[in-house]
Formats: C-alpha cells, structure tokens, sequence
C-alpha cells in the first residue's frame, strides 16, 4: 500500500477507535485521527509480526481490525499518559 492509502487506512481506523474506546479522550478529533493513523501502522506491523504478512499489502478485513486495534491500543496508552494525577 502507499503511504496515502496508509493515512486513509488510519483515519477510518482512528474514527472507529474512538467510538469504540470507552471514556473521554484528553485530545480532541484531529488528535485521535492522528493516534488513527499511527495506530494503522502499529496495527500493520503485529499483523506482519503474527500472520507473516507485509505491512505493504493489500488492504483486508484481518489488517483493518488490527490497524483499529493498534489505534485503541495507542489511544489507552495516550489517555495514561495525560492523565491528571491526583
């Protein structure tokens, strides 16, 4: 896949992580879209770790679940780290 197809990936990825990820998110829409698009590409990558899979193939079903996957994953993880404490 090209690096676009990579960022549209991610965007629908990240639009559907943050209706599925349970709580308020400390940013905003775009920076959900941005974990999205980060989160496709994590996603891509365990997908190629566990199926033996390039990350550059063609989409499917298997590799968009685990590209929203990797944006829930990177969504909790940015939720934690911006957590007020106390």
């Amino acid at each position: 896949m090209s690096i676009l197809s990579w960022i549209l990936f991610g965007l629908i990825a990240g639009a559907i992580a943050k209706a599925l990820h349970p709580g308020k998110d400390p940013g905003g829409w775009i920076v959900t879209i941005l974990i999205g698009i980060a989160g496709a590409f994590v996603g891509g990558w365990i997908n190629g770790l566990i199926t033996d899979t390039p990350i550059n193939s063609n989409w499917s079903l298997r590799g968009f679940l685990f590209a929203v996957g990797g944006a829930i994953l990177l969504l909790w993880i940015y939720g934690m780290a911006t957590r007020k404490r106390g």
